[in-house]
């Protein structure tokens, strides 16, 4: 039992106290509270489970809980009637209260944790980039909003995604639900998500986006590697198949003008590959496939097929080849080309 002296010194040490409702918790409010504690503002803040009326009137903030949504009063609830709001910037998912932190936080969590000013353009691509590829999927899944049309059967069940493993923190219907055994387990919920949000963070920051300027280098360059400006050549391995396809998009290149193949370094195998541009990030059909005599063809007979000393294989479908060294993945790629 805390002391009322003790009370006090937490709440000096502590100016702010963030509300959340009690009971069964989710990933979404989970979250919320770790990104708020990301904040200058309530980094060292208490936070109170309830859903009384008066108790949460007294926080400074209150998350997925009040009926509430009003950014100026520090109330961010979405399950009250004709609530409909979306991240906007191209996404049309409905918020739940990790989303609504987000949002409003995001930027300050960002540029806080890599010590860039909010302005800097890499804030503003980092904060797209985590709501797209972690945040939405919590509200989706906190708002019952289907990834796919409702009469299509899944092929398998999935539970380990973070929504899910948030939720089996919660105790079995068989264990004890007193407050504080509830309590200690949200604080592991909310520790879980904010690990894999950071940990998601660092990489995108810290890999994901330094290929963003290899990938505007070799798009910018590839008339130098073939006049035809089809080729980009990479003399590092990188993630390029996303910025590529942005890229693209923000530099309004002409359909004409775009790669059909990159080429790139096997640098845990030491030679070369060549893979075909697809039409989309997520497509399986690219813009132009390896010629279908190649295909499935490995070693020297590939290069008997092909002209080109090195070969190494070019996969079935088209989309992937190798060869040993650069200059023949580039030969193959000229040659590609005329096919």
């Amino acid at each position: 039992m805390v002391s009322l002296m003790e009370s006090a010194a937490k709440r000096l040490k502590s100016s702010k106290l963030i509300g959340t409702h009690n009971g069964t918790f989710h990933c979404d409010e989970a979250l919320a509270v770790y990104l708020l504690r990301q904040t200058p503002a309530y980094q060292n803040a208490d936070l109170t489970r309830t859903r009384d009326p008066k108790v949460l009137d007294a926080c400074d903030i209150v998350v997925d809980v009040g009926a509430v949504y009003d950014p100026e009063k520090l109330r961010f609830d979405h399950h009250q009637r004709g609530f409909e709001h979306s991240f906007e910037n191209g996404f049309g998912t409905k918020l739940s209260s990790a989303g609504l932190i987000y949002k409003h936080y995001g930027k300050e969590i960002i540029s806080g944790r890599l010590g860039l000013a909010p302005e800097d353009p890499k804030v503003q691509i980092l904060w797209l980039k985590m709501y797209k590829e972690f945040i939405e999927a919590i509200d989706g899944i906190d708002n019952g909003v289907q990834q796919y049309p409702a009469d299509i059967s899944p092929k398998y069940r999935s539970r380990t995604d973070l929504s899910s493993r948030v939720g089996w923190l919660n105790p079995a219907w068989n264990q004890s639900v007193d407050p504080k055994t509830v309590d200690t387990q949200f604080e592991k919920a909310s520790n879980l998500t904010g690990e894999e949000f950071i940990g998601r963070l660092d990489y995108y920051a810290n890999a994901w986006l330094p290929a963003r300027d290899i990938v505007k280098e070799g798009l910018h360059a590839r008339a130098t590697v073939d006049t035809s400006g089809h080729i980009i050549l990479f003399e590092q391995f990188c993630p390029w198949k996303e910025h590529l396809f942005e890229l693209e998009q923000e530099l309004a290149i002409a359909e004409n003008q775009k790669p059909f193949y990159i080429i790139y370094p096997d640098e845990t195998a030491g030679n070369w590959r060549i893979q075909a541009v697809p039409q989309s990030p997520d497509s399986f059909i690219s813009r132009k496939a390896l010629p279908e005599p190649w295909r499935g063809v490995r070693d020297e007979e590939l290069s008997k097929v092909t002209g080109v000393p090195g070969g190494i294989f070019v996969h079935a479908s088209g989309f992937i080849g190798g060869n040993q060294t650069m200059a023949g993945a580039l030969q193959m790629a000229r040659l590609a080309l005329q096919m």
